[in-house]
């Protein structure tokens, strides 16, 4: 499997500062995006075309937001927002 996903810009910042049980929670959620854009771009590499458009995802403490690449096979977690409830 070449799909990844990891943090883009300040996102890797604000991990420091996250609990590790929300953190978890994020990183669960990006294997999850990470298996289904593989599973939709089969030839990540040979995609031409825009890429699709980012989201959200709510996990339990926050969200965060994203954006699949898909010609780098990334899926990237680009903001983290930790509510701390």
């Amino acid at each position: 499997m070449s799909w990844k996903w990891e943090y883009a810009f300040g996102a890797e910042e604000t991990v420091r500062a996250i609990p590790s049980d929300f953190l978890a929670a994020v990183e669960r959620a990006a294997d999850e995006l990470v298996r289904a854009a593989e599973a939709l771009h089969i030839h990540g590499r040979a995609h031409e075309g825009l890429d699709p458009k980012g989201g959200h995802i709510i996990v339990s403490g926050g969200w965060f937001l994203y954006q699949v690449v898909v010609r780098s096979e990334r899926v990237y977690v680009v903001q983290i927002t930790y509510l701390g409830f």
